[in-house]
């Protein structure tokens, strides 16, 4: 007895190491991380550690999770902006990109975009910097005026690239609208030939595929809508585009002496906050940063045409299905209203045939008349006098409703 409770006493501390050890690695995820320099790897990284690194909180992070779904959403923040469009989920800041769940099949296109784009962007960044030296040093036999306009004129022969942020940010909208556009593609090449033959003959089977496109259609619709809106939010809200420009905050906090100069290509002291007191925090408040938002509104207004034009392709597609029901329902009424004449028709037969019979019928009865005197030859002319009768007077009804247009 003993011996077991020696036993139940030893087990039972291992069991809140276990428990810490399953919680330490259950927010561990892989993360596809893109530096600005164009360096691409892999990283397990936890929740703690990709809000240090990017400066976002708990909340932003829950919206790139590829487990919850939230709406199309371009998150500003003070240092990263959260982008959040149908399946790109992206974390981008001055100095880097995080992609959750990179091995995801939808993601392959999206990552193979990043992977090639920005280290080419890195690429060119460093050419641009060994060209900028080589063309700003002249010898020291030179006079003054010449190495100033070596200097004007490497300016004017290379035109300012794109901010670190938003080359990823465009990478990010380009894949976006090519997948829209690829599944307004298809959808279009589906619909229209199954329209046309639900017009040509109207089917169950038919109509049931057109039921189907036109589910498709409504869901891709407000799924182009709801990307439409966003860009149109942050099109109408300079504020916004102005937060956007993270490489020139990284830039101001530096010229303020808010982060030491050795300090601003280090994504991580910078974004992590650490170096950071409040002091500091409340003069980054401060800072009146009121960049020229040409360049991010151009970016965001290009795509907001092509998903305008995406979004126009769909209305063109949702006109032809409105348009071919109406069609069939014409159709469909057409062949009520032949249904309801032929009854029409049937009943006013029937209404006769049933005169015809009530009056032979009076006349068969079992009693004494004159007309079954003699032979069966007068009862007969009687019944071909009825049926004749009810024929004339069947058609005099028809005529009857023509007149009155009950036949269309």
């Amino acid at each position: 007895m003993a011996d077991r409770i020696e036993l139940t006493r030893i087990s039972i501390p291992l069991l809140p190491s276990q428990s810490q050890a399953k919680r330490k690695g259950a927010g561990a995820r892989t993360w596809l991380v893109v530096s600005k320099s164009g360096k691409i790897s892999f990283e397990e990284l936890g929740k703690n550690t990709v809000m240090r690194r990017s400066g976002i909180t708990a909340h932003d992070l829950r919206v790139v999770e590829p487990e919850l779904s939230y709406p199309s959403a371009v998150l500003r923040r003070e240092s990263a902006v959260v982008v959040n469009l149908e399946h790109i989920k992206a974390i981008v800041t001055a100095n880097e990109v995080l992609v959750p769940n990179p091995r995801d099949p939808r993601m392959a296109s999206f990552v193979y975009d990043l992977e090639s784009k920005l280290s080419d962007f890195g690429a060119t960044i460093t050419s641009d910097k060994a060209m900028e030296q080589s063309l700003t040093y002249m010898p020291p036999e030179a006079s003054g005026s010449n190495r100033k306009a070596s200097n004007g004129e490497s300016k004017r022969m290379k035109p300012k690239p794109l901010p670190f942020e938003f080359r990823a940010l465009e990478i990010c909208l380009e894949s976006v609208c090519k997948s829209l556009e690829s599944e307004t593609s298809t959808l279009e090449e589906e619909a229209y030939p199954a329209l046309d033959q639900l017009s040509a003959k109207t089917k169950t089977k038919n109509l049931k595929r057109v039921r189907v496109i036109k589910g498709r259609l409504v869901a891709l619709t407000g799924r182009v809508q709801k990307v439409r809106n966003e860009f149109e939010h942050l099109l109408d809200d300079d504020t916004d585009m102005a937060q956007m420009y993270l490489t020139d905050k990284l830039a101001t906090l530096q010229t303020e002496g808010l982060v030491p100069e050795d300090e601003i290509d280090d994504a991580y002291a910078f974004l992590s906050g650490d170096h950071i007191n409040e002091e500091t925090s409340s003069k980054c408040s401060t800072i009146d940063l009121k960049p020229n938002v040409e360049e991010v509104e151009m970016l965001l207004g290009a795509y907001f045409v092509e998903i305008e034009g995406i979004l126009s392709k769909l209305s063109t597609l949702q006109e032809y299905v409105d348009n071919t029901e109406d069609y069939i329902n014409i159709v469909l009424d057409d062949k009520q209203n032949q249904l309801l004449r032929m009854g029409l028709f049937i009943s006013t037969a029937s209404f006769m045939v049933t005169l015809a019979v009530v009056a032979i019928g009076f006349l068969s009865i079992n009693i004494h008349i004159d007309l079954f005197d003699g032979t069966y030859n007068q009862w007969y002319a009687a019944f071909g006098g009825c049926s004749v009768g009810s024929v004339v007077l069947y058609i005099i009804v028809i005529l009857v409703f023509k007149w009155l247009r009950l036949f269309g």
